[in-house]
């Protein structure tokens, strides 16, 4: 189990969480904590119970062993304060909308563009794309962007209800290498205020922005990076990935 050596309250506190598809065990046994400022990425084979997590942390799935605590709330009063960029965020970039539309349908009152927004509002969502380099592409089309440049947009859109929490899945799928990093940097950025929960294959995103990391293949395994890097004893922070892995152990990713 994940030793707490934090004095502050955990934004994400999961005990005992068990979950089975079919009869079949997905996940067993589960207990992690997130802390605000964290940036954790989840790791594990395909069909591990990675993406399971991310929907019980969400609601989609119901809890039914275990608990599941956000900002030391029962799940269903905290929802709002976590934000989630999917893997597949179905946009028709044929689709005639703006980018500041698309933030705003991440604003937690709901309310329909038929409606109108509130100033207010608008500056809002304004400010968080000036947040993720994006305010000069407010009034364009979304289905003009690079990948990069529309994950961005989603990164906002999640953000613009104030979330204390961070949800993504595959956050650079399908995007250059370039893009890639600019998202991490962003994301590293964005992990001085609010709790970032990534879900990745890729071991050099570990290496590079995360604090923490979490394998998951049916049960999970917890890392503290900065732990790790201090036991290697090295003056500039850095491991590579063989020794990253042998402090992991062997998993497939």
């Amino acid at each position: 189990m994940q030793e707490n050596k934090n004095s502050e309250l955990p934004v994400i506190e999961i005990k005992d969480l068990s979950f089975t598809y079919d009869k079949e065990v997905v996940l067993e046994d589960i207990n992690l904590q997130v802390f605000d400022k964290d940036f954790l990425v989840l790791i594990g084979p395909n069909g591990g119970g990675k993406s399971t997590l991310v929907k019980l942390i969400l609601g989609i799935n119901c809890t039914k062993t275990g608990s599941i605590k956000v900002l030391n709330q029962k799940l269903q009063k905290s929802l709002t304060k976590i934000g989630y960029v999917p893997q597949n965020t179905n946009i028709n970039v044929d689709f005639p909308i703006k980018v500041i539309e698309v933030v705003m349908m991440g604003h937690s009152s709901h309310k329909s563009a038929l409606f109108g927004y509130k100033k207010e509002e608008i500056d809002h969502a304004m400010y968080i794309l000036k947040q993720v380099g994006m305010e000069e592409f407010a009034n364009c089309k979304i289905g003009s962007l690079s990948g990069g440049q529309r994950q961005r947009v989603m990164i906002a859109r999640a953000l613009c209800s104030n979330p204390k929490i961070l949800l993504l899945d595959e956050p650079t799928s399908n995007i250059d290498a370039d893009g890639q990093s600019r998202i991490y940097e962003l994301l590293k950025e964005l992990s001085k205020r609010v709790a970032i929960v990534v879900i990745s294959h890729d071991l050099s995103i570990i290496l590079n922005y995360a604090t923490k990391v979490a394998h998951i293949n049916k049960k999970l395994l917890f890392h503290d990076l900065c732990t790790i890097k201090k036991e290697f004893n090295t003056d500039d922070n850095h491991i590579c990935e063989v020794e990253l892995l042998q402090m992991l152990g062997k998993f497939e990713c």
